[in-house]
């Protein structure tokens, strides 16, 4: 016997599916057409638009990107916004891609203790680029630079004046005494000191001071607080003037008299007309004396002296040196009387007189 298999309900249904796809597939035209715009296509971007209407035009950016600088080297100087103080340094906003470090040490070209006694979050100042980007892209600051720069600046044209500054003394040491102008270190030599104190008890003291060398390259700033005090007393003293002096120093050429707080040389050559061996054979330290003022040299800052020009009849100051400061004034006048003559005769003096 022979068992016909007969149709299910389920497989009549999944017939029927089927007949409906079959149905649908040739009723729908799935031909690709010709041409199908490409993700990049100016079309698929709106080309050809009006850009008028648009918000933000590439226009627009690239000015925008101008105002920000990334080509940031070293030894440029920008203008930064400080806004974050740190214990070791300062983050500085200069427009880079990674905010910038300024070490504490870097803060001022006077030591500083603490970062609030020289910048606030918020300030906007100018800082010195000290280096090139570390691996993590940050760059180093410093207004200590700026400072050092400017400061230069500042007392080469002090020296240019030839400007008398006021500087206090912070150290001394066997050479001299140490000061600061404008933030700088400086060097007073021992010579150049013109003071009856011990050099040690001049710490703290504020000196009157003239520039002897300014050189940055050598970082070298020397100093005379003797030329300054010269250059003083020398707007009140003339040449033929006789002064009272004391004798503070001799030395085979000479010796070193002090009048009224300034050092004026008295050459062996001006003592006496007559010939000297050593000015230890008529003079003595500590000696009180009269001696006439011949030349004046504020550039160099000298006096220089003589009683030659004082003495009655030459040699004088061997036989009879009471005799030389008795006539003293009376010498003198003759000697700028002689020079008054000298001037009107048109020969040259290399002097000024009042």
């Amino acid at each position: 016997m022979t068992v016909t298999p007969t149709s299910t309900t389920s497989d009549v249904g999944v017939l029927d599916a089927e007949a409906a796809l079959n149905e649908a597939e040739a009723d729908f035209d799935l031909e690709i057409p010709e041409e199908v715009p490409s993700a990049d296509a100016s079309s698929s971007r709106g080309a050809g638009r009006d850009s008028e209407g648009v918000g933000f035009t590439l226009e627009d950016f690239a000015s925008l990107l101008s105002k920000y600088d990334y080509n940031f080297k070293p030894g440029d100087v920008v203008n930064g916004t400080v806004f974050a103080l740190e214990s070791k340094g300062a983050m500085i906003d200069i427009g880079a891609k990674t905010a910038a470090f300024m070490p504490l040490q870097e803060v001022s070209i006077n030591r500083v203790e603490h970062l609030s006694d020289v910048l606030e979050p918020g300030e906007v100042r100018e800082f010195f680029i000290l280096s090139e980007e570390n691996e993590d892209g940050q760059l180093t600051l410093s207004i200590r630079r700026i400072e050092y720069q400017r400061a230069w600046e500042r007392v080469r044209q002090l020296q240019k004046e030839d400007a008398t500054i006021y500087s206090e003394v912070f150290a001394t040491n066997r050479g001299g005494a140490l000061v600061r102008v404008e933030g700088l270190r400086g060097f007073i030599p021992g010579s150049h000191i013109s003071t009856r104190k011990a050099k040690e008890e001049l710490v703290a003291d504020f000196l009157p001071l003239k520039f002897l060398e300014v050189d940055e390259e050598r970082n070298r700033l020397v100093l005379s607080h003797r030329r300054a005090l010269v250059e003083r007393k020398m707007n009140r003293l003339e040449v033929g003037e006789v002064v009272l002096g004391t004798v503070r120093g001799i030395k085979p050429y000479g010796a070193f008299i002090d009048i009224g707080g300034v050092s004026g040389l008295l050459h062996i050559s001006e003592i006496s007309h007559e010939h000297i061996e050593t000015p230890h054979t008529v003079l003595n330290v500590n000696d009180q004396m009269k001696v006439m003022i011949i030349d004046l040299d504020a550039e160099r800052g000298r006096i220089s002296l003589s009683t030659k020009a004082l003495e009655p009849e030459p040699g004088d100051m061997l036989s009879d040196p009471q005799k030389v400061f008795d006539k003293a004034e009376e010498m003198a006048a003759r000697y700028k009387q002689m020079l008054l003559e000298q001037a009107e005769e048109g020969e040259p003096l290399g002097v000024t007189l009042d």
